[in-house]
């Protein structure tokens, strides 16, 4: 096949309210793993002769459980849920644009290749809203790492705190490490769940598919975000925590730390908790979406 199903007019109130309700499955459902993950990329290097902090995700999880207790797995999820419904809004939104400005007649078939853009398109918009909940997000997970009393004391105080310290340039701080692994990862996301799609159309014979297509082709697509975005994320979250001052021309300058002290291979660092969240992570978000859209169809929304 060439191409991908046609796309259908975006309701944007539909899109906020289904994407957001989804969103919050999407978090509900995975933001254990992210807190796993996000420790794993911003862990210290152990000295010479020493071990490291984690020896790897259950390792990870076991000390964050002993030590915590389990809501140490779910520090940080009000940024997450909070911004969760304008994101999935914004990026669908971005995506319908993305099409729109593609299409040459209402509902003429993507190829593939303009699927892509469009889902990449998307990436540029959710970034406004993404990178500050991603900043803040990824502070109160990794702060029980850091010896002393905690310096925030969740969501709202994180944000007063790097307002004050450095304006909205400290909230936003790594804004243009979001859009970089946003973009191309988007557009994966996108892709995969339409190539999806269309095959199981074709197999089925028909326009419409079964629940558990969208709920397969949901949690590939998270996979396969992921294995495009991770490299960025990794530069990302070890931006977003670092010290002022730490990394002073912001992403190279963290690319090339990196590269000295850890390799390549550090660029996958948390690659395991992603990998086995992104598929129930992204099959519960779009059978969120699904139950949604039933439940305003029913109500005649």
């Amino acid at each position: 096949m060439s191409e991908a199903a046609p796309e259908q007019k975006v309701n944007p109130i539909k899109s906020f309210i289904s994407g957001g309700f989804g969103g919050i499955c999407n978090v509900l459902s995975g933001h254990p793993l992210d807190t796993i993950k996000v420790r794993l990329q911003t862990m210290p290097t152990p000295a010479p002769g020493t071990a490291p902090l984690y020896k790897g995700t259950f390792d990870c999880a076991s000390k964050t459980i002993r030590n915590e207790g389990v809501r140490g797995l779910f520090k940080g999820i009000q940024a997450p849920l909070t911004g969760v419904a304008p994101i999935f809004a914004v990026c669908f939104a971005g995506y319908g644009l993305g099409t729109r400005l593609q299409q040459t007649e209402d509902n003429k078939k993507l190829s593939y290749g303009q699927v892509f853009i469009a889902g990449s398109f998307s990436g540029i918009f959710s970034t406004a809203i993404m990178a500050p909940g991603e900043r803040i997000k990824c502070l109160l997970q990794v702060q029980s790492d850091v010896k002393g009393a905690k310096k925030y004391d969740g969501m709202i105080d994180c944000a007063k705190k790097l307002y004050k310290e450095g304006g909205l340039r400290s909230i936003f701080k790594g804004s243009c490490a979001t859009m970089l692994r946003d973009v191309p990862a988007n557009g994966m996301y996108f892709l995969v769940y339409e190539y999806l799609q269309d095959m199981a159309r074709e197999k089925s014979g028909g326009e419409n598919v079964g629940v558990y297509s969208a709920l397969f082709a949901g949690g590939m697509a998270g996979m396969s975000y992921w294995i495009l975005g991770m490299p960025a994320d990794v530069l990302k979250s070890r931006l977003q925590t670092a010290p002022e001052g730490t990394y002073k021309h912001g992403i190279r300058s963290v690319f090339a730390d990196l590269m000295k002290k850890d390799g390549p291979l550090a660029l996958y660092r948390g690659v395991v908790p992603v990998m086995i969240r992104a598929f129930p992570a992204n099959a519960a978000c779009f059978f969120g979406i699904e139950v949604c859209n039933t439940f305003m169809k029913k109500v005649g929304f």
